[in-house]
């Protein structure tokens, strides 16, 4: 894997990340910390002690209700050592597993940056939870990102905002997780779409795009169903919270294809001459690293910026990033 970006400016509101999840947090610490827990929860409290975790306290919650029975506290801590016997399993995943993380905020420059660094820090600061809580990534951990960005009704309210004055802070992003079987399993929040160009065909596989669900920018779309759906401006309202099925999958099937993400700086994922422009950069590298694939497609974009200078659409310039996974 290789990633690269060219801002506009001196800053950008492009961001890309590299995730590897085991210099990045201490796996088997956690997964330690889950199987111990596993076996204190199954530990009865003893008389007259403070709770120890939070399955004492629940029941000791439980016992201070009418019906309470003994099988009723067996029953839940067996059930939550089950639970951390799973997210000990599923953190294990994570040794094979690595993340990518692109982030487009509108526009380039200081506040640009501002706000990919937003979606950045949120993303992390959620994912060290969603980590402990579940031991991998789960749907709920995108709809808190996408919450983030929402426009909150009280801050409008307090800056004296009309909710039509088109002030929004937007951003797309696409993240995804690459396994050792080539398949990447992605979310998709207004980002251009990935491209696979086969090693075979040498061109890009054919996508169905209508399958793939793709959510619009991060902040502009709250479902219904969101307890806080009030709290928030919405342009219009989501039928239901994300879940697995909203959860894309693609994979590289053959030795040599290539994943192909982006911002729309460097393709805007639907000009068809463009896509086959990229596809001969492909073709003209696809036997080299994937670092030297990336630089060679930046080099291609950066070339299409002083044509677009010389037609006088020079405001059509975007930051741009490339970030290519390629399957050996």
């Amino acid at each position: 894997m290789y990633g690269n970006s060219i801002p506009v400016g001196r800053v950008g509101g492009d961001l890309f990340e590299y995730i590897n999840f085991q210099p990045r947090c201490n796996i088997d610490a956690r997964v330690a910390r889950a199987v111990q827990l596993s076996t204190d929860y199954m530990e009865p409290l003893p008389e007259g002690k403070s709770p120890r975790n939070s399955v004492d306290a629940h029941v000791r919650w439980l016992e201070s209700r009418p019906g309470y029975t003994v099988s009723m506290a067996t029953g839940y801590g067996k059930a939550k050592c089950s639970e951390q016997m799973r997210i000990a399993e599923d953190l294990q995943q994570l040794y094979g597993i690595a993340g990518v993380l692109l982030v487009d905020a509108q526009g380039h420059g200081i506040i640009s940056a501002k706000i990919a660094s937003t979606v950045h820090d949120t993303f992390h600061a959620f994912m060290l939870s969603e980590l402990d809580r579940y031991g991998m990534t789960t749907p709920d951990f995108f709809e808190q990102i996408n919450l983030r960005l929402a426009q909150s009704v009280t801050a409008r309210n307090a800056l004296g905002r009309e909710p039509n004055d088109g002030v929004r802070e937007i951003a797309t992003m696409l993240y995804g997780e690459i396994h050792p079987s080539g398949h990447f399993r992605f979310v998709n929040f207004g980002h251009p779409p990935p491209l696979i160009f086969c090693s075979k065909s040498q061109k890009s596989r054919p996508i169905d795009r209508d399958r793939m669900a793709q959510f619009p920018p991060l902040g502009l779309e709250i479902p219904e169903d969101h307890p806080d759906r009030n709290k928030y401006f919405s342009m219009t309202f989501r039928k239901k919270q994300m879940n697995s099925s909203d959860v894309d999958e693609l994979t590289l099937m053959d030795r040599g294809d290539i994943f192909f993400l982006y911002s729309d700086g460097a393709y805007d994922g639907s000009d068809k001459q463009s896509r086959l422009q990229i596809e001969q950069v492909m073709r003209d590298h696809k036997d080299e690293s994937a670092k030297e694939i990336c630089n060679a497609v930046l080099e291609y974009a950066v070339k299409q910026d002083d044509y677009l200078q010389q037609i006088n659409e020079a405001d059509r310039i975007d930051d741009k990033t490339v970030f290519i996974i390629k399957r050996t």
